[in-house]
This record gives C-alpha cells, sequence and structure tokens, in this order.
C-alpha cells in the first residue's frame, strides 16, 4: 500500500450543529425581508429600475431555481408604490381619415368617465337634434329659402314667357320638356292653320321659336347654380341647426376637460362632424336614428345590444384604463407573441368582406406597462415569429406603433387601420438563463443597447452561521406564505445540509431555493400524514428520500445489470489495463453516480493514443481534450529524452452513449499506464479525477454522488472493508456524503482517498511507491515509475528491431 491515507469520517460531511440554530421552530423566525446571497444581482436590479434614461432595461440572467422571478416582483413592486399611476389611452374616431384613429391621452382613472360621458353626448346629441330640425324655427327658415328659391325660379320662367308672348308665342310643357307654341289671339294655332299661313309668316315664327329656344337654354342652364345655392343654404341650415343642438353640449364637454391636453379638438372635430352629417341623426318612424344604409354590424356589441353605426361613429375605444391603479404598472407577459406585445387590429366578417375600425383596436402588454415595468420570459420572446424585433422596434422608437404583421409583409391585402403611435415609457426586464444572455450579446449588436444592464443572479453563497440562519429565516417565511407546517431547528439544520450538497460544496449553501422549498413542502406532508405539528429531521430525510426513490428507476436497473453481471464492473481482485472511472448522469433535477470500466491496450506503434470514444463519435470535445493530454504526459513523464514507441487505445466499455467531460481521464491515464507498465489495479477501488499534462489531479463535479453510485454497487455485492474511491484531494472541501457512507467508512468497511497527483492514485490502485524522477539516475529501481518506463523503452527497441522507423 501506498503512502496515501483514506480520509476520517469527520472529512466526509459538514454538518448543521442545530445548537447553533438560535430557535426552537421556523414560528419563532422573523421574516426576512431582504434577499439572500444576491447582493451582486440586488445592485444591477435596483440600478435598472431607477435609471430612468434611454438603453437601462434589464436582463435578469442566472439558472432556475435561484429565485429570480420572485425577486424581480418583490423588487418592482416595491419601486412601482413610488411612482405615480400613468395615463389613460383611448382610440377615437379619425374624422378626417378613418384609416388613422387618434390616440388620447388622459390622466390615470379619467378614460372610463371620458368615454361615458362621450356616449351620454351622442344620446343627447341623438336626442336633441332630430328635436331641432322638427322645431317650428327650422321649418320655418327652410320654407324660406325654398319659398325664395321658388319665387327665383318662377321669376326666370315669367320672364321667359314674357319674351315669347312679345315674338308671339306661347310655353307649354311635355313629357319631354319644354316646347313653344305659335298664338294667335292668344290661343295656340294647329298644325293645318300653321301649313296655311304664308311662307314669310311661317319663316318668322320658326325663326322667333329658335330664339326662344336658345333662350330657354340659358335659363335651364342657370338652374344647377341656382339649386346648388339653394342646397348650400339648407345645407348652412343644418349646420347652424346642429351646432346650436349641440353646441351646448359639446361647449360643456370641452369646459369639462379644459386643462386635459391629451384629448386635443377631438370634442371640436366632433362638432363639426356631426354638424356636416345631420342627416345620421334624422328620426325613422320608430323614432331611432337613422344612419344612411342603417346596418347593425355583427358582433359589435354594447352593454348587452349591438351598437348603432351613429353610436359606433362617435364612441371611445378605451385602450388602457388605470382606474383602480396603486402606483406604476408591473405586467408579467407569459405569452409574448408579437400581437400580445405590441397589440393588434382584429377584423369582423360583413357580408363576406373582412373589415375593421377603430373599435377593433386590441392593447398589448407594452400598452398595459407603458408608465412601469414589463417583465417578459427571454427564451419565450426569442421563440415567437416577429417577437423579439417588434420589441427592439417599440423600444428604439419610443412609441408603440400597432400594424398588422400581414399586411406588412404582404401575405394579404385585406383593408387596415393605421393607428397614431402612442409615446412609450416603460423599463422591460428580460430572464432568461446565461447562455441566452450571451448569445444575444455576440450575435445581436442592438442587444447591449437596449439592455444595458445585466443582473446575474449568483448559484451558491458562502456557508457561515449567518447565511445558515438567512436561509432558515426565508424558508419558514415561505412556509408561513404557503401555510406550511412549522418546522424545528433539527428539521432546518437537515434543509441547510442538503443545501449544501446541492451546491456540490460543504462551504457553500445553494441559492437555487426552489429546491428546499420543494423539500420543505414534502416534508409537510410527511408531518401532517403522521399527525406532528412540526416539521423535523425525519420528514425532511423522507421527503429528500422520496424525491431521490422516484427518479430512480434508470439508476436502480443499471445496479440490477450490474449485480447480474450484465454489465461488467469489478469490485475484487486485480486486473492489468482495467480500472473503475466514475462517472454522473442528471435527469429530472436529480444528480446519480455510476460506476464505469476503463480499458486501455497497448501495442508497438508511434505513440498514438486512441480515443475509441473519439473515433466512433460518442466522445464530446472536452473528453477527447483529457485524451489527448495523456500523450503529452506520457512523453514528458517516461520518455522526454526520445519518442514513444507505443500504439494505445482506451475506451469505455459497455458505454453506448455519448460520453463527455474530463472526469475520467484519471481513470483512463491510471488503467493507460497499467497497461504499459502490466502492473495490476486493484478492481475494489474506483476513481474520478481530471488530470493536467503535469500528472496533477484536478477537482470535477457531482463528486458525492459518484462516491455514493459506487458504494451502493459495493455494498450490494458486500462490503469488504478493501473497497473504496479514489478523489482530486481539492474536492475534499465539496464532501456532503450520505449517512450510510459516512457511517460505512466509521467502521472501516469503506474507504475515500484523497489523491493530489496520478502517483498517489497509482500508489492506492497497486500498493507500489511510484518513485520520484532523478535526473541523474532516472526513476528508482523497483518503483512504480520505473517499471513503466522500462517498459516504453522495451516498446522502442521492439520498433528498431521491426525496423519500422522512428516517430517523429
Amino acid at each position: 500500500m501506498g503512502s496515501a491515507a483514506p480520509l476520517p469520517a469527520s472529512c466526509l460531511h459538514a454538518p448543521c450543529d442545530p445548537g447553533v440554530l438560535p430557535f426552537e421552530t421556523s414560528a419563532d423566525l422573523e421574516a426576512l425581508d431582504a434577499w439572500i446571497g444576491q447582493g451582486r444581482a440586488i445592485e444591477a436590479v435596483r440600478l435598472g429600475t431607477e435609471m430612468r434614461l434611454e438603453g437601462y432595461n434589464l436582463f435578469v440572467l442566472g439558472p432556475p431555481g435561484t429565485g429570480r422571478h420572485g425577486f424581480v416582483r418583490q423588487l418592482l413592486h416595491r419601486q412601482a408604490e413610488r411612482r405615480p399611476a400613468p395615463s389613460d389611452w383611448c382610440y377615437v374616431n379619425n374624422f378626417a381619415d378613418p384609416r388613422r384613429p387618434r390616440a388620447l391621452e388622459l390622466p390615470a382613472g379619467a378614460g372610463r368617465h371620458f368615454r361615458d360621458r362621450m356616449k351620454q353626448l351622442v344620446d343627447e346629441a341623438c336626442a336633441a337634434i332630430p328635436a331641432a330640425f322638427e322645431s317650428d324655427e327650422y321649418a320655418s327658415r327652410r320654407r324660406a329659402i325654398e319659398k325664395e328659391a321658388e319665387e327665383e325660379q318662377e321669376e326666370a320662367f315669367e320672364e321667359l314667357r314674357r319674351k315669347a308672348l312679345e315674338l308671339g308665342l306661347g310655353i307649354v310643357g311635355t313629357d319631354k320638356g319644354f316646347s313653344f307654341l305659335a298664338l294667335r289671339d292668344g290661343k295656340p294655332i294647329t298644325s293645318e292653320e300653321f301649313e296655311a299661313l304664308p311662307e314669310e309668316e311661317r319663316r318668322r315664327i320658326e325663326e322667333h321659336t329658335e330664339t326662344m329656344t336658345r333662350e330657354l337654354g340659358k335659363t335651364l342652364r342657370t338652374m344647377p347654380p341656382r339649386v346648388r345655392r339653394v342646397r348650400l343654404k339648407l345645407q348652412e341650415l343644418d349646420r347652424d341647426v346642429a351646432f346650436l343642438a349641440v353646441g351646448g353640449l359639446l361647449d360643456e364637454l370641452l369646459e369639462e376637460y379644459r386643462g386635459h391636453a391629451g384629448i386635443r379638438d377631438h370634442p371640436g372635430a366632433m362638432k363639426h362632424d356631426i354638424a356636416d352629417n345631420v342627416e345620421l341623426f334624422s328620426r325613422r318612424e320608430d323614432g331611432r336614428s337613422l344612419l344612411l344604409q342603417d346596418l347593425l354590424v355583427e358582433g359589435d356589441v354594447g352593454e348587452g345590444r349591438k351598437k348603432s353605426p351613429v353610436e359606433r361613429r362617435y364612441d371611445v375605444n378605451l385602450l388602457v384604463s388605470r382606474e383602480e391603479a396603486q402606483g406604476a404598472p408591473i405586467v408579467f407577459e407569459d405569452h409574448p407573441a408579437h400581437a400580445y406585445l405590441v397589440g393588434q387590429i382584429e377584423h369582423v366578417s360583413r357580408l363576406g368582406v373582412l373589415s375593421t375600425d377603430f373599435h377593433h383596436i386590441r392593447p398589448g402588454s407594452l400598452h398595459r406597462a407603458n408608465g412601469g415595468y414589463l417583465v417578459l420570459d427571454a427564451e419565450k420572446v426569442l421563440m415567437e415569429p416577429f417577437a423579439w424585433s417588434g420589441l427592439k422596434r417599440v423600444l428604439k422608437a419610443g412609441k408603440i406603433e400597432i400594424r398588422s404583421l400581414a399586411q406588412a409583409y404582404g401575405i394579404v391585402g385585406t383593408a387596415t387601420l393605421e393607428p397614431e403611435a402612442i409615446p412609450l415609457d416603460v423599463k422591460v426586464v428580460l430572464v432568461g438563463d446565461r447562455f441566452l444572455y450571451h448569445l444575444l450579446e455576440i450575435f445581436d449588436p442592438e442587444f447591449l443597447e437596449l439592455f444595458k444592464v445585466a443582473a446575474d443572479f449568483e448559484d451558491r453563497m458562502d456557508r457561515t452561521g449567518e447565511s445558515e440562519l438567512e436561509l432558515a429565516r426565508l424558508l419558514g417565511a415561505i412556509g408561513r406564505r404557503e401555510d406550511l407546517l412549522p418546522f424545528d431547528r433539527n428539521a432546518a439544520a437537515r434543509l441547510i445540509e442538503e443545501s449544501a450538497r446541492h451546491a456540490g460544496d460543504a462551504q457553500m449553501l445553494s441559492t437555487r431555493f426552489g429546491r428546499a422549498i420543494d423539500l420543505m413542502q414534502e416534508a409537510h406532508y410527511w408531518a401532517m400524514r403522521d399527525g406532528r405539528e412540526v416539521i423535523g429531521r425525519e420528514d425532511v430525510q423522507h421527503a429528500i428520500e422520496g424525491q431521490h426513490r422516484r427518479m430512480a428507476r434508470i439508476q436502480d436497473e443499471r445496479h440490477r445489470q450490474i449485480l447480474r453481471g450484465v454489465i461488467r464492473i469489478d469490485t475484487e481482485g486485480a486486473r492489468v489495463g482495467q480500472a473503475n472511472g466514475l462517472s454522473a448522469v442528471e435527469l429530472a433535477g436529480q444528480c446519480y453516480g455510476q460506476p464505469t470500466r476503463i480499458t486501455a491496450r497497448i501495442s508497438v506503434g508511434s505513440g498514438e493514443v486512441i480515443d475509441i470514444e473519439r473515433e466512433v463519435e460518442l466522445g464530446g470535445p472536452i473528453h477527447s481534450k483529457g485524451v489527448l493530454i495523456l500523450s503529452g504526459f506520457l512523453a514528458s513523464r517516461y520518455a522526454p529524452d526520445r519518442p514513444l514507441s507505443l500504439s494505445a487505445s482506451v475506451v469505455f466499455e459497455q458505454s453506448y452513449l455519448p460520453v463527455e467531460g474530463d472526469s475520467a481521464s484519471a481513470a483512463e491515464l491510471c488503467s493507460l499506464l497499467s497497461a504499459v507498465g502490466e502492473v495490476p489495479l486493484r478492481q475494489s477501488m474506483a476513481v474520478t479525477g481530471s488530470v493536467d499534462q503535469h500528472g496533477d489531479i484536478q477537482a470535477v463535479g457531482a463528486v458525492n454522488q459518484k462516491i455514493e453510485g459506487f458504494f451502493d454497487v459495493c455494498r450490494a455485492r458486500g462490503l469488504s472493508g478493501d473497497q473504496g474511491v479514489i478523489i482530486p484531494a481539492t474536492n475534499v472541501g465539496h464532501l456532503m456524503l450520505r449517512q450510510d457512507v459516512i457511517d460505512a467508512v466509521e467502521e472501516g468497511r469503506f474507504q475515500v482517498y484523497p489523491a493530489a497527483t496520478v502517483d498517489d492514485c497509482m500508489e492506492i490502485f497497486t500498493g507500489m511507491e511510484a518513485g520520484r524522477w532523478d535526473p541523474d539516475g532516472g526513476f528508482p529501481t523497483g518503483t512504480l515509475n520505473h517499471r513503466i518506463r522500462e517498459s516504453l523503452l522495451e516498446l522502442a527497441e521492439k520498433r528498431r528491431a521491426f525496423g519500422l522507423e522512428e516517430p517523429r
């Protein structure tokens, strides 16, 4: 046995002493106001939310379960409470250009009142205008205009008749218009009498008839201008009457909203439009106001009935109302499609044709969050077509323009609207993982211009007495909020220990509090089922074991195959060129370790170490890197003065899935050295760790699960006291092993060895001294490294004996 000593049981776990927790149950703990372990992120979020300059939007990055959404929600609520509620926004008809509805801004909560006042005004106008047109004054003024026109027309015809009489002609009306007849003694002459007249007389009558026909034409040509003048006078009369009917109502509205610059001149424009379209308000026999082509539009329903066209013309589309708002709005958009972000224009089918108007403008989450905060999931935004480009466009423009995507991209040619843009003042918070953030940073040049603040949430925090108490307070506050049973100090200690294990470091605590909350909820279930009023340590332990057991089907199946010998894993004896490596598998949030048989074979060659996993494209780049390092180590350690003359292959036996990571490179190197030196390795040991070119063993992840994976196989076959695991010495501070593993180590039935170099690993595996290199004499005779070097020299001699060219 080498000089390395196994770790004592006290080094395998860093327990939390319940005695130092200053409470009996979590009910005694004060609520925790601050968010723990995220000082850097808190500073960034505060900067982003308080900075009002352009581009200072936030990207909150970090792994799920760190409380990103909860923290952002909590901090935004505090910020929003200190800010005033933003404006209401409405869309109204643009009477000059109905395709471009106008946007009106009103103080917070005033939009609904304005809409109701406009409806009341329209109702009053529908009653006042017809009444005004039915008044005696209107009838008298209209008759005066009509009488004046009739008199003017009669005077013109009377003048024409007088001229005709002077020429001996009379005017008569026919189905085809007017005609002239010759008169004798004031009576028309017959055709026979006309034919009996002298030719000179007939010629004179015909000339007079032609003259009067021309005069008649002149008179008739003056008729359209006269009619037009009369129509204009009547229209002016109607306008005057309409002004008188609704002027007071609109003046009252203008006075009421005089201080609201946001409504601008809409009441005045409405006043002129009503005056220009008084025929819209004429009464029918049933008493309702009649619009030209008075059709009720299917689907346009208000207050339980269909709206009439006159109501729709002057109605108000209340887009966003802040009537019940307390402070700035906070909107969490769970479905950030383009239409749900920037709004949309809906269409209705009218007589088989799609049409729309300003009533069908629908707000997006940007409208609802305007003046406040909009929180979006970055991955969902990027997954939705046009959503990311649409979000960037409105942020850069500083205004929200609702446009139909179908028309913008020429998909359909249906008539649509171009609503007036609404100014945008919003703070956008994107929540996503680090990978997405860096992808956007690299591939989208506009990203950092629009999202200048990154709030990076920590995965872990330092484990101190203060942070342990803060974690207990946080879990206690969450438990009270969710109406869970309180937990005692022993349960708190077990939750803290599990948090350190989840962090992968005995000196750290995980800030992914979601898992701790899940354990607390499940522990509540077990305590309730057993009739306890306080959650105890055994309830937490039951929850931990239950979570693992529910997801352990694949792990149990592999162990079953190992125990039956289907998957070969030796846990006793010694083999040349074979070592037990350890790998970790993560499924559904649960991580488990498993042993893997790694073998190496050598022959005379040109110094190439073949990674079979890479050759068949099952090895990832990091794994391939680890294998390539082995060649450099062999050459520099054992043959610095001559080329390597071996060909070696290394493989994960019975592995049929992709392999990634370099945590098995220590096992690969040990099996390779064993094959070169023909030194058998103890199969009762397993090893994990990565190796650098100097032979130093480097830390790996999931060290606890890897140890436990090999321990479970050994325990199922029977612990002999000779079994154990070799881990990097730098991983010792990460150990948070299960209690059954600690008990076995304490009883001497299982060992955990720390190793700093590959020499340490080989000494534990072989029981031989590794030996240090002496520049004058090489490795000491009889040592492991001496044996390996001699084997390499023999391979070189064999190569020369075969007449092969020296490798370069």
